[in-house]
This record gives C-alpha cells, structure tokens and sequence, in this order.
C-alpha cells in the first residue's frame, strides 16, 4: 500500500510540473502582440527586423565643415610666469552656417575663447587658447574639445610646449650712507 501511494504522489509531482510547464508555454504562444505602431515601430519585433531602425542617418551634404590651418600648436620653450596664447584659425568649408555650441579645455590652466556668433560658409574665424604658465614648470600638453553642428561634430585641437622654470630674483643690496663716515 506505501508503495503505491508513494507512486502516486511521484506521479502527482510529475504531472503537476508538466502541467505547470505546458501551461506557461501555451500562455506565452497565446498572448497576442500589442500593436504599438503608433510611435512609428513594433516595440515586439526583434531588431534585425526593424530595418528603419538600423539605418546610420545619411550624412548631410551640406553641412557645415570646419578646417583648421593646424591643429596643434607648439609654444616650446616660455619662462614661466606669463600667461601665453595662440590663435587656432579655422574655415568653415561647409554648405550651411558652423556654430560651435562649446569648447572645453583639458584643465583650469587652459582656457579658449570662441566665436559665438554662426561662421558663414567660406568664412574663417578663431578659437584663442591661453595657456598660463605660472607655477607649472616643465613640459606640457594641453587638448581643447570643440562641440559644433559640423560634419565631425567633437574636433580636439592641441597646445604643447615646456616652461621654463623662473630663476629666484636676486636682490642686490641698496648701499646706504655709513652713520660713521663724515657728511660731505
């Protein structure tokens, strides 16, 4: 008598669980797929068929360019002390209007100015990069990010150079008149 009962309840278990099993399978083939074609896309279709989607955006013919006469500027060797700075200057080589919505340098050391104003088309203007050299000897090499509508919308430009360390003042005495000798 155990053993049957006993093979009952396994076969129980077994049934349960293939039930269970069938019944998760069956509601997942059952579900029907919600249209969400409203945004423009099937949320549930894999994204190997969504061929839209996958596409790169085609690049704009027209968009504006920017052209650097050079994009790293070499300050060799400068004392210490003074702040330095170069004029990066660039054309826009596009069809459209280039605005440069930020330019960021690496550091606090660093700092660029821009146009703020669109560069027409065929039009050239300058990024100023000043580099401040007091209590920085040695060499360095500093990047500028620029963030633009052109066609490579993050460009880095850079700045290098090695400060010379500046010597201690030397401080010549002044000569005072001795207390001992007699006036003149």
């Amino acid at each position: 008598m155990k053993k049957i009962i006993a093979s009952l309840l396994v076969l129980t278990v077994v049934s349960a669980s293939y039930a269970q099993t069938t019944t998760v399978g069956a509601k997942k083939e059952a579900t029907p797929a919600v249209d969400h074609s409203h945004d423009g896309h099937n949320h549930d279709a894999p994204a190997a068929q969504s061929t839209e989607a996958n596409k790169p955006a085609a690049p704009n013919p027209n968009a504006a360019k920017i052209a650097f006469k050079e994009e790293t500027y070499d300050f060799k060797e400068v004392p210490e002390g003074p702040q330095v700075t170069h004029e990066f200057k660039f054309s826009n080589t596009g069809k459209e209007p280039l605005i440069l919505t930020n330019v960021r340098a690496s550091c606090g050391c660093t700092t660029p100015s821009w146009p703020k104003e669109p560069v027409l088309p065929g039009k050239d203007a300058v990024i100023l990069v000043t580099y401040n050299t007091q209590g920085r000897p040695g060499v360095f090499n500093k990047s500028v990010t620029i963030n633009s509508n052109s066609d490579t919308p993050d460009k880095i430009i850079y700045i290098k150079g090695e400060v010379v360390k500046a010597e201690p003042e030397k401080s010549v005495p002044v000569e005072q008149p001795s207390l001992l000798s007699p006036k003149n």
